[in-house]
């Protein structure tokens, strides 16, 4: 969606997977839906709803039908808030909380103690994750499992069907922190806070983000 969003650390996390970039913003088609073996939508600096941009209600229309075809499908960050709008869910932008930027706090619902992409790093009751929006879901789908939310928004994972989303970004480095920062320019001070929460917390990030990556590329193997 954006060539400042890339794979990141997911490039080498995706056990058992071959990956094929599609630049959606660049109108490149990934096929039908249905002849696909797994989906991943990264994110982007445009919002849910930025339909003057054709990328957009075309990856809409196909988040909806990999979840109509049962495709292993993960949305991160607009990825996500691409998966609630194409299944009925409602996306804010920038909603009144304002930027959730650094590290999130997740807490996990009880469903997703037993769920196949982020049970194994539900096991603790908070977990902690790089983000950085301002849009936000603030209606899950209809079909939707709920599975986190953190103190300053609700919706940080849910699951419908074959599809997860994150609001969170479990593929992030702090290097990669540092340069949405420096492309949103924010304040030197804010900046070098959001980058140290996420350094100083990396160890756990880098642990969790591998296990959910796993996690999900055990989905498309099978």
């Amino acid at each position: 969606m954006d060539d400042e969003v890339p794979l990141d650390r997911f490039a080498d996390w995706l056990d058992g997977v071959t990956v094929r970039l599609v630049r959606a913003d660049l109108g490149e088609d990934p096929g039908p839906a249905d002849q696909l073996d797994g989906l991943l939508v990264l994110g982007g600096r445009m919002s849910a709803h930025d339909d003057h941009l054709p990328q957009i209600p075309a990856v809409r229309a196909l988040l909806a039908d990999a979840v109509r075809a049962e495709v292993p499908t993960l949305g991160i960050c607009l990825g996500a808030q691409l998966l609630a709008v194409a299944t009925g869910g409602q996306v804010h932008v920038d909603a009144p909380p304002g930027r959730e930027a650094g590290t999130v706090a997740l807490r996990w619902r009880p469903e997703a103690a037993a769920d196949p992409v982020l049970g194994g790093i539900a096991a603790e009751r908070i977990t902690l994750m790089p983000t950085m929006h301002s849009d936000a879901v603030v209606d899950l789908p209809r079909t939707a499992g709920w599975l986190a939310s953190s103190p300053m928004y609700p919706y940080q994972a849910f699951r419908v069907g074959s599809a997860w989303g994150v609001q969170f970004h479990p593929e992030a480095s702090p290097e990669l922190m540092r340069r949405w920062a420096e492309l949103d320019a924010l304040p030197a001070d804010e900046a070098e806070a959001m980058v140290s929460a996420v350094t100083e917390a990396d160890e756990q990030i880098r642990r969790d983000g591998r296990a959910l990556a796993q996690a999900f590329a055990a989905r498309v193997r099978g």
